[in-house]
């Protein structure tokens, strides 16, 4: 059973737009940007454009272009702060720790 969406999501709102975040990176089918409440230094979340509240929710495109954009910000991340490794992470549902009704991975360095 696929989740409701809910389009008033703070990711939703985001990616729209009205809410405001410290971008990092943006192409067509993702946005990846700082979390506001960081769990450690270096958090910065990747989500799709496309609605989807998990990744079972997702399209095999938005999928494909999330693990890109993964790619592409933690070697960029581990390079930028000279770390030699990071943290890959996401929920799926509020019973396994999502706390955003919008697909997100992510991603921390380790120090």
């Amino acid at each position: 059973m696929n989740p409701i969406y809910d389009n008033s999501n703070t990711f939703a709102k985001i990616i729209a737009g009205e809410a405001p975040c410290v971008k990092v990176y943006e192409d067509d089918l993702t946005l990846a940007f700082m979390d506001i409440m960081p769990q450690k230094d270096g958090h910065v979340l990747v989500v799709p454009k496309e609605q989807a509240v998990t990744i079972y929710d997702l399209s095999a495109e938005a999928a494909q272009a999330c693990m890109l954009t993964v790619q592409k910000i933690g070697k960029a991340l581990e390079r930028a702060m000279g770390v030699t490794g990071s943290t890959i992470f996401q929920h799926n549902g509020s019973s396994a720790g999502q706390t955003v009704g919008h697909f997100h991975f992510h991603q921390d360095l380790c120090w």
